[in-house]
């Protein structure tokens, strides 16, 4: 029923200022509508709906991510724009806070300014 549907993202936020700055120009996405209950960006086709709350209770896994042609490339693309690598304990990340996974991804981590936890991954070599 909804394979042929189109997928529509949501995060939420506390401060609408904060999150259009980092969403609209640290990320770099479109914002296309900005309504009295939510920030609406274009996540390259995707609606990312970035819900206004009073309080936001970020989970400790991941929320959003996206698939990247090169991780490393991406992640310090963020970094010029001020966009901070998460750092787990225990989990072995490189010098600039990626993560090779046992079969061959990279993923890298950070979050918003809400305190949700984003990510940008490279699949595996072919």
């Amino acid at each position: 029923m909804l394979t042929t549907s189109r997928l529509v993202c949501f995060v939420a936020t506390a401060d609408a200022d904060r999150a259009r700055a980092f969403y609209r120009d640290a990320l770099g996405l479109a914002l296309i509508e900005d309504g009295g209950y939510a920030l609406v960006f274009d996540a390259n086709g995707t609606q990312l709906r970035v819900q206004r709350v009073e309080t936001v209770a970020p989970h400790p896994y991941t929320a959003l991510g996206w698939e990247v042609d090169d991780v490393t490339a991406s992640v310090r693309a963020l970094a010029a724009r001020g966009v901070a690598m998460a750092r787990f304990p225990g989990l072995p990340l490189d010098a600039d806070g990626i993560w090779a996974t046992p079969d061959g991804s990279r993923v890298a981590w950070f979050h918003d300014p809400d305190g949700n936890t984003l990510s940008i991954s490279q699949p595996p070599p072919a």
